[in-house]
């Protein structure tokens, strides 16, 4: 049985611990919501364990269909064990529909597909608000080479096939979603972080949030929807598995 052992990175969502192998660390989600680069930060009890199934759920499966990613085992409710991975300080975003700070930017309305999936990359740095970043910038700021770069998007597209596929199984559009990874000590890149409500943006058959939009735009109670989607996702690894 892997112990858990000092803090390692307290997050909004969630804090890593070590562990008595120096290979593997604990992660335990937290019953804290934030948007707005934590501008709006409030504590919802039952997040925490929504949010940990859903990503244990979703990863589980992205291992079986062949990406490589951090995840080992859901431990808890609240915690998983995962690979420990040196963090790529970039947030991937793959967007399938516009919305959210995309039509902000350019004044476009929300609901619209793109003919194929656009790949952005954020600067992942609090203090600058997760700034917008180029592949130019990427290489200045000596963040990853011409070949990461292209393999964290050609990543990305093929996990954003794989999601788009599990959530339209039960009945959710994937709109965009936010995507970390690591490197481990031989300088592979692998998957980490999480795929969740609080990641993803999704949308039901009538167009109705299901995602952390509802917290960020003060469209109701969080813990519903997130249930939904965890229930979804139970109900249909159940059935692939019979």
């Amino acid at each position: 049985m892997t112990e858990k052992r000092t803090l390692l990175y307290e997050g909004k969502a969630k804090n890593l611990y070590n562990t008595d192998d120096a290979t593997i660390v604990l992660a335990e989600y937290k019953d804290q919501a934030t948007a707005l680069n934590g501008k709006k930060k409030d504590q919802i009890a039952g997040k925490g364990e929504l949010n940990n199934q859903i990503t244990s759920l979703i990863f589980r499966e992205l291992n079986r269909r062949g990406v490589a990613t951090h995840f080992i085992e859901q431990i808890s409710k609240t915690e998983q064990l995962n690979t420990k991975v040196a963090i790529i300080p970039l947030e991937v975003v793959v967007r399938n529909v516009t919305a959210g700070s995309f039509s902000k930017r350019f004044g476009i309305a929300e609901g619209i597909a793109f003919p194929k999936p656009i790949v952005e990359f954020y600067y992942k740095n609090d203090d600058l608000d997760d700034p917008f970043i180029n592949d130019e910038h990427v290489k200045f700021l000596d963040i990853a080479t011409d070949d990461e770069i292209a393999f964290l998007k050609k990543s990305a597209l093929e996990i954003d096939t794989i999601l788009t596929d599990i959530f339209a199984k039960i009945d959710l559009t994937l709109i965009d979603f936010k995507l970390e990874f690591g490197r481990l000590p031989d300088g592979s890149i692998i998957l980490a972080d999480e795929v969740s409500p609080d990641t993803s943006r999704l949308w039901d058959a009538d167009n109705n949030h299901v995602d952390k939009d509802v917290y960020r735009r003060d469209l109701g109670d969080i813990i519903p929807v997130y249930q939904k989607v965890l229930t979804g996702l139970q109900a249909e690894f159940e059935n692939e598995g019979k």
